[in-house]
This record gives structure tokens, C-alpha cells and sequence, in this order.
């Protein structure tokens, strides 16, 4: 039996205050303003920094602790004509890391590399046998992108065979923090850096600010073309956007402006990529990026060589910026079908799990799972029944973990608490990976299972949180160019959601694979409306009348617009 509404309904808490203000002093439509208000906006130059993000409120690069040194180090280097590697991550955070900083060093002829490590044979972050060969290759500074943080013995390796590292890293600190010459991350302690979430790529980014900046004042450009960092943010906006990393602050900014800028399709690569997921033509949006394009971008890294992504955003020649895609695109092919697969596996198994217990994660292991795929799956899996989830591939006695999370359980933080059933483990809040040997794994998952317990509240249920009520007839156009004024939207900035009652439904059909088309009425007012995924419940009762949770949007379809509902919930008035 079905039972309505799937989610507990939470009206977002604002301030009526701030709201007149917002529509007063701004023009806002209350629905809108309401919406500014419940995003944690504490007054009116915050609002208006909001609706308009300039690169201009970046905050000063040099406040991060260790930019300075590491800044004078790879300038050092520059001077010296010394060999830099650029060593990252095979995810689109480390790629896009890489590309910026390599492209920035090429182009300034430096004798830089970059390198960064097979997922199947070599695992993330630094490894010895790679710094003893950028040893005999002369390299005698290694720059870490999206890794670093955690590896506390490789870079003594490193240094003991005369390597500098600078580190430009994201991720929790590990303790004892690294002996690298400089560790540039503001999750350290006593940086003064003020925001803290950024992604590697973003970080890369504000170290590229100082760097270039340190060089101007050296003299560096005077018979040289200054470079315009700005060109870079589409790179930027990938990475950042790729890592579900919060759209507030700098990342707001490079979200914003990033997206902007691939609008004029300038980047060879940009434009292939389009080309392959049937967008040309269309603008990008965060939702398009993390769907469209992030995930073939992605691909590489998981299933095949992740420098092969690398090359294709550094290209400016289209046709090889095309080949490169349609490769990526089949790679991403490959992986759809690999994750449908396990998938499939993961949830009967937790259906199956939960028809006799009621468990609050869900730790699952096999030898016959790809582990570029598996972390995607546990997002499946979290999104469906809102648990931490840990998947685990197997081999050799040995087991390769990628986890997930939800808001009320900090996975990174549990993880410290059973460090000693894991040979390694790193990342943040919502995201980890981890290293374990098979037979410790059922022992790890009954811990797990117990201190995620202690941290979910007892009554827990998902929320769908409301920004605002709203009745059908206030959805206008004027209305939609004001909430496109709150995009990008993603982590910790989502899409607005609105809530009418009272509703009929004067149809229903399955649309796509999956999808339930409804027709909302009200006052006399119908609209249209997309419940992607539940198809299922077709055969609901139409009959009565009812709330809805929804965020509306413009479907364009066979050269026509209107407006739509996407549902998120549904309630019996």
C-alpha cells in the first residue's frame, strides 16, 4: 500500500523581516524573497551579493595558510627552470585540477608534467614507485592536486630524495599534517582562509590568483602577455560543481560565472562534449553539467585512463576534441551499464535486508564490481533509502571502498571511529573511500551499523523542505526570471521548492521509461507536471484533493515552452 506523502514536510524557517525588506528595497516577488531568506541570507548586501556574484568578492588567496611559501616555491622553480610535476586525482575535481594549473605552467614555459594514477593499479593519492621515477626524470617539485593530505609518508619519501611538495588539497587532514614544504588547504588548523568548502579545483585556482599576481609584481610579465585567469572558470565550474561541493561563497561565484562562460562555447572540448550528450545548441545549467557532462569527464578516471580527459580540455583543436569525446562517451556507456547492473544487485539485496530488520546503513561487498562505478552506486542507494552506504570491491583478500552520506551522518567523521578495521580511509562529510582487508568486513559493517544508530535520531524520515507556499496562478514569467536570478542551484543551494494545496488532479499518464505526467488544477488554473521516477504510482486515487511540493521549470519540448511542476512530493490535503 502506498502511503502519502513519502517525505516529512518542513516549512524552511525565514525571516518575515528580512523578506519585506528583500521585496521592498528590491522588487522581489515574496515567493522569491521568501525563497532568499530560507537560504541562510542575513541581510540585504548579502541578498544583493546573492542575486548578483562578482569575482570581485573572492576572497584575498593569501590567507590561506602555506600560499605564500608555496607560491615562492613553484616561483623558484619557474626562475630555476626546475622540473614540476603535477600529480592528481582520477575524479573530475583532480582533473580539472590538473588541466588549469599544468595549462597555466605550459603556457609560461615551464618544464612541467603531470601524472595522475591508474584507479585499478594504482589507487588514489601519491605513491613511491611514481616519485622514484620523477626522480630520475630530473622532477625537483611535485605539486599534489585533489590528494596530498593524507600522505604523510610518501612525502617524507619525497623529501628525503631531495622533492619538494606543495600540496593544494580539499580533503580532512590527516594527522600528524604532511612535512610537505607547503600544505595549502584551508581545512588546516589556524588558516584564516574564511571558506573552507571549496573543491580542489577551486583552491587550484586561488593558488593560480596568487601565483600569477607574486609574478606581476616580480616583473615576470613585463615582455609577456598577462594571462587571463578568467578563461579558466568553465574548468573551474566543472570541477567544483562535479564534487557536490556547497554553491555559496567562492563556489557560488565560479559556478556562476563558470557556467556563464561555457554558454559562448569557446572551449574546444566543451563543444565535443555537448555535441556527444545532444546538447549543441543549448545552454548549460548545474543540472545539465552534472548529468551531461561531468559524468563522461568522470568516466575516463573510472573505467580507462583519466589523462585522457586531461587532453581534452586542454585542446583547442575541435576535431581531436571530438574524437577524444565520442571515446569518453562510450566509456560513459560502459559505465552506465556496469552501475545498472550492481544496482540492481545492491538494492534487492536491501530490500531483501529490509523485510527483516530495520537497518540504518548498508555495507555490501563483492569481487565482481568495478571500483570506478561502485561509489556511484552508493549515491543510488543513499538517494533511495536515505542510509550512508559503503560498497566494496574485492581482490586478492583485499577490498576498495567508496561510501556516501546524508546530512545527519558526518561519514568521514564515523570513519575516524573505526580506523581500526581499515588499513586506510579519506574525504569529507557526504563522501570517502576506503581500504580493508576482506575479513574485516563484516566486523566493520556491525560497527558501522552500530554508531550510525547513536547519530540518526530515532524518529528519523527524509524531509522535503519548503521554501515557500505559493498558489498556481502566482506562477508567471516574471516569477521565472526571478528564480533564475537564485541559480546555479546544487549543495546547500538546491532548488527552490514551492508548495501549493488544494490541488486536482485532472489526469495522469507514464511518460519515458519511469516518469508520471500529471495535470494539476486549481481556481480554475491547470499546469502541467513531471514526477521523474514514479511511475509506479499510476493507479494512485485521483480523486480528492491535494498538496504538492514542487520546483517549477521551463520544459522545452519540440520548439515549444511552457511552464512545469517537477514534483518532489504529494500529500492528501
Amino acid at each position: 500500500m502506498i502511503h502519502l506523502p513519502f517525505t516529512a514536510w518542513k516549512r524552511a524557517h525565514r525571516d518575515r523581516e528580512l523578506t519585506e525588506l528583500l521585496t521592498r528595497e528590491l522588487g522581489l516577488n515574496p515567493i522569491v524573497a521568501n525563497v532568499i531568506s530560507a537560504r541562510d541570507i542575513q541581510d540585504i548586501n548579502q541578498a544583493q551579493r546573492f542575486l548578483s556574484p562578482s569575482l570581485k568578492d573572492l576572497h584575498n588567496p593569501f590567507l590561506m595558510k602555506g600560499m605564500k611559501k608555496g607560491v615562492s616555491r613553484v616561483i623558484t622553480a619557474i626562475y630555476g627552470q626546475e622540473k614540476i610535476l603535477v600529480y592528481g586525482d582520477y575524479d573530475a575535481d583532480g582533473i580539472t585540477s590538473v588541466a588549469i594549473l599544468y595549462d597555466f605552467l605550459k603556457n609560461i614555459s615551464v618544464d612541467v608534467s603531470y601524472f595522475i594514477p591508474d584507479r585499478l593499479t594504482d589507487g588514489y593519492g601519491l605513491h613511491k614507485n611514481t616519485i622514484e621515477k620523477a626522480k630520475s626524470q630530473g622532477t625537483s617539485v611535485i605539486v599534489t592536486v585533489d590528494c596530498g593530505s593524507s600522505d604523510y609518508d610518501q612525502i617524507l619519501f619525497a623529501r628525503s630524495l631531495g622533492i619538494d611538495v606543495v600540496v593544494l588539497d580539499h580533503h580532512e587532514i590527516s594527522s600528524p599534517i604532511p612535512e610537505a614544504y607547503a600544505v595549502i588547504n584551508p581545512r588546516q588548523p589556524d588558516c584564516l582562509f574564511p571558506f573552507k568548502q571549496l573543491a580542489a579545483v577551486g583552491i587550484v585556482f586561488n593558488f593560480l590568483i596568487a601565483l600569477r599576481g607574486s609574478l606581476r609584481e616580480n616583473g615576470f610579465y613585463s615582455q609577456r602577455q598577462y594571462p587571463n585567469l578568467k578563461s579558466y572558470l568553465d574548468i573551474v565550474a566543472l570541477g567544483t560543481i562535479a564534487d557536490v561541493c556547497p554553491l555559496i561563497d567562492e563556489n557560488r561565484i565560479f559556478a556562476r560565472f563558470g557556467l556563464e562562460i561555457m554558454s559562448y562555447e569557446k572551449r574546444a572540448a566543451l563543444r565535443a562534449l555537448k555535441e556527444v550528450a545532444f546538447l549543441d545548441n543549448r545552454s548549460l545549467d548545474s543540472t545539465r553539467a552534472s548529468f551531461a557532462i561531468i559524468p563522461r569527464i568522470n568516466a575516463a578516471g573510472r573505467i580507462a585512463q583519466a589523462s585522457e580527459a586531461v587532453e581534452l580540455l586542454l585542446t583547442n583543436d575541435l576535431e581531436e576534441a571530438r574524437t577524444i569525446a565520442r571515446r569518453l562517451d562510450n566509456y560513459n556507456k560502459k559505465r552506465q551499464a556496469m552501475e545498472r547492473l550492481i544496482f540492481t544487485e545492491t538494492a534487492a539485496q536491501v530490500e531483501s535486508l529490509l523485510s527483516r530488520t530495520n537497518l540504518s546503513s548498508f555495507v555490501f561487498a563483492s569481487p565482481n564490481w568495478h571500483p570506478g562505478v561502485i561509489g556511484i552506486v552508493a549515491s543510488r542507494l543513499v538517494d533511495r533509502y536515505s542510509r550512508p552506504a559503503i560498497l566494496i570491491s574485492l581482490k586478492d583478500g583485499l577490498g576498495r571502498g567508496s561510501g556516501r552520506s546524508l546530512g545527519y551522518f558526518n561519514i568521514y567523521e564515523g570513519l575516524k571511529k573505526l580506523d581500526s578495521y581499515l588499513l586506510s580511509y579519506g574525504g569529507h562529510q557526504f563522501a570517502a573511500g576506503i581500504s580493508i582487508r576482506q575479513g574485516d568486513i563484516q566486523a566493520f559493517s556491525t560497527a558501522l551499523e552500530k554508531i550510525v544508530r547513536e547519530d540518526v535520531p530515532a524518529d528519523y524520515q527524509a524531509e522535503t523542505c519548503i521554501d515557500s507556499p505559493c498558489q498556481l496562478n502566482d506562477i508567471n514569467d516574471e516569477l521565472m526570471k526571478q528564480l533564475e536570478l537564485l541559480a546555479p542551484f546544487g549543495s546547500y543551494n538546491p532548488e527552490p521548492v514551492l508548495c501549493a494545496q488544494d490541488l486536482t488532479i485532472s489526469s495522469m499518464s507514464v511518460v519515458g521509461k519511469n516518469h508520471l505526467r500529471l495535470k494539476l488544477t486549481a481556481d480554475g488554473m491547470s499546469c502541467n507536471s513531471i514526477w521523474f521516477g514514479k511511475a509506479e504510482l499510476c493507479n494512485i486515487p485521483t480523486t480528492g484533493r491535494f498538496d504538492v511540493a514542487f520546483t517549477p521549470q521551463f520544459n522545452h519540448y519540440n520548439g515549444t515552452t511552457e511552464v512545469q511542476l517537477k514534483l518532489h512530493d504529494i500529500s492528501i490535503s
